[in-house]
């Protein structure tokens, strides 16, 4: 079998699919692994460190496809839109973030037979952990978004008891005790902000509270905010219009507000509204993550900084691209770990009843399976559903 993994195309991005250490252990598994040059050198990879484990480096990216049995991509099909379709093969596999829910080439990946497994909607189970892009990748996000923070807010993070006086600490409000928000309620404590979280699954009260940071309630109804993988359900608007008015008391008292609602295939929720965001002091900063799917702040601009009544918004759509080589090697990781569980023999097996497998797998043997609209896989024309389309999930 032959693993191929080519460069990736998208704008700014800079992560690589499988960096060599990994790509080592497909190696040492008599697994051979066809590199495009320069495929790792916006994550600080070289050739010759692929060509040391025993890679195969071609100069030509078509190459890349014409001899691999397996793609692997960090953006592929739907998560590249801007760019063409890459050149899949009859019978290819293809693993890696692919946009399912935009994706509109079912057709042509049908009739190239092509087996296309979409990562990120990896299931939310214990053995799928290791696996996990989504969670790597937010974790990073997270991290990130509270250091553009810190570097930006014209004030000190922490608490300094000085001879000068003393200089209070910065108030952090992160909207979202997902993974993400999670990763910034903790970097923004190690920085020594006073923080506050708010979440819509009031379960998630004690994972904030265990970082260090306040857990902020509001006056609201949610029971059944959360579905059975743990993950905040899109709630209606009017839920979402109570939501608003709640937080215009909090938004306006921070220093930097950090927000992470994102549901994936839909609009994230607009939860911080232009009002609030003018209510906050001059050279507050304001950073969405949910950029890429509309923002979670009326103002916010996808890839764009604006400053909005003294307020500075960042709309980060790519932070992990920013810190390439760590985001690189946890993604590589995750693409490894799912490689493992279908590997038997030195080949793929693609059993669908098994549940990692029938959740990612969108296209295979000529049939369109989309198993997040048809509730787990499934043939195209059984149980779907097109103008229901599956319950969202939201890092928030």
């Amino acid at each position: 079998m032959i693993v191929g993994v080519p460069s990736e195309t998208a704008a700014g991005e800079t992560r690589v699919a499988l960096v060599p250490p990994v790509t080592k252990k497909l190696v040492d598994r008599g697994v051979d692994v066809c590199v495009e040059s320069g495929a790792g050198e916006g994550s600080d990879w070289a050739d010759a460190a692929y060509e040391d484990v025993g890679c195969t480096v071609v100069d030509d990216r078509a190459e890349v496809f014409e001899r691999a049995d397996v793609i692997c991509q960090v953006r592929g099909l739907a998560a590249n839109a801007d760019e063409p379709m890459d050149p899949y093969r009859e019978g290819q596999v293809v693993v890696g973030t692919l946009g399912p829910y935009d994706l509109d080439a079912w057709d042509e990946l049908a009739d190239r037979r092509v087996s296309a497994f979409a990562l990120e909607l990896m299931p939310r189970i214990s053995r799928a952990q290791s696996m996990d892009v989504l969670s790597s990748m937010a974790s990073i996000g997270g991290y990130k978004a509270t250091l553009v923070a810190a570097e930006q807010l014209p004030k000190l993070f922490p608490l300094e008891m000085t001879a000068a006086g003393t200089v209070r600490p910065a108030e952090v409000f992160v909207i979202g005790a997902g993974v993400a928000g999670l990763k910034a309620i903790a970097t923004a404590e190690r920085l020594g902000a006073s923080v506050r979280a708010y979440d819509i699954r009031l379960e998630v009260k004690q994972e904030v509270e265990s970082l260090g940071a306040d857990f902020v309630e509001l006056d609201l109804e949610t029971e059944e905010s959360g579905d059975e993988e743990g993950y905040a359900r899109e709630m209606d608007e009017e839920f979402y219009r109570q939501q608003r008015k709640e937080m215009s008391r909090v938004v306006p008292e921070s220093d930097v507000v950090i927000t992470t609602a994102a549901i994936p295939g839909r609009p994230a929720p607009e939860l911080v509204s232009t009002e609030m965001i003018e209510e906050m002091a001059d050279g507050s900063i304001i950073v969405d993550l949910a950029a890429a799917d509309g923002g979670n702040c009326e103002p916010t601009r996808a890839d764009e900084t604006i400053t909005h009544e003294g307020v500075t918004i960042f709309g980060p759509t790519n932070l992990p691209a920013t810190v390439a080589q760590t985001a690189s090697q946890l993604f590589a990781n995750n693409l490894y770990n799912f490689l493992d569980h279908l590997l038997a023999d030195g080949e793929l097996d693609v059993d669908t009843d098994d549940e990692i497998v029938d959740s990612t797998l969108l296209t295979h043997d000529g049939t369109i399976r989309r198993p997040h609209e048809n509730g787990g896989g499934g043939d195209d024309d059984e149980d779907e559903t097109e103008d229901e389309p599956a319950e969202g999930k939201t890092d928030a």
